[in-house]
């Protein structure tokens, strides 16, 4: 079973490459962020002509994720708990079934935090802690749990071609780290470096100054496993190719492939 996270930054900006890469890669599952889409305008007829089933939790302009699933949903949630007056599209829960029982699979989009010195950062911060208790509940269910997104965390100095430029911004403040740590601390694997330990592996390169060209990336779209998913790990693989299509996205899909068989 294959299951992918895309930061599409625009899904109605971007529905050609998307259909494109779906074709190609053929995930089982896909996770979107940043769909900038409310739910109603959502191009769902184009993805469902290739055998998806599509949920989405979004909001007009920003923000928005989504999941789409070869597989029928048996359940499916909207919202990290946590805050009630939190109204932004970040996150979505997909409950399906396997011949190994119930797989959950998250799409969620991270805050980014910046500046620092606003209210956006204690808003990032405050979402991690609440993403923290939320998979500390989940995690006691001994599930096979796949959480897959846009962390907008750089977790480690070799997750960035040249990390000295990023000290101080939110994806690589202390911080963050800590609350990205912390996370993994509850039993959660980085599906990627338990793979791939080389250094030059990203998924995102800025649209200006050269990012791509210069090959100036860092590593923000993580997929994290819980011990029962982790079991069960074949590859994961990142579809840089896709960063040199036209009218890209910013950020490249990332996928894994794990053994468990759809019902």
């Amino acid at each position: 079973m294959k299951i992918a996270t895309w930061n599409i930054n625009g899904v109605k900006a971007r529905i050609d490459n998307l259909l494109h890469w779906l074709g190609e890669a053929s995930p089982d599952i896909a996770c979107l962020q940043e769909i900038k889409s409310v739910d109603e305008q959502f191009p769902r007829e184009a993805v469902e002509a290739l055998g998806y089933h599509v949920e989405t939790h979004g909001q007009k302009g920003f923000n928005g994720v989504a999941l789409l699933s070869k597989l029928r949903f048996d359940e499916v949630n909207r919202g990290l708990p946590g805050d009630d007056g939190d109204e932004q599209a970040r996150f979505i829960e997909g409950v399906f079934s396997t011949n190994r029982g119930a797989l959950r699979v998250v799409s969620l989009y991270l805050p980014n935090g910046n500046p620092v010195d606003s209210e956006k950062f204690p808003y990032k911060l405050g979402w991690m802690k609440r993403l923290e208790l939320w998979s500390a509940a989940r995690l006691k269910l001994e599930e096979p749990l796949v959480l897959a997104g846009d962390y907008n965390v750089i977790p480690e100095p070799e997750d960035a071609r040249h990390p000295e430029a990023w000290v101080g911004d939110a994806l690589f403040r202390p911080e963050s780290r800590q609350a990205f740590r912390r996370l993994k601390g509850l039993g959660l694997t980085d599906a990627l470096r338990a793979v791939n330990g080389d250094d030059g592996v990203y998924t995102f390169w800025d649209y200006q100054g050269g990012a791509w060209q210069k090959n100036n990336g860092i590593r923000i779209d993580h997929l994290m496993l819980s011990p029962e998913a982790a079991d069960h790990l074949v590859s994961v693989a990142v579809d840089k190719h896709t960063r040199a299509w036209e009218k890209p996205s910013d950020h490249v899909p990332v996928v894994l492939e794990l053994d468990l068989e759809q019902s």
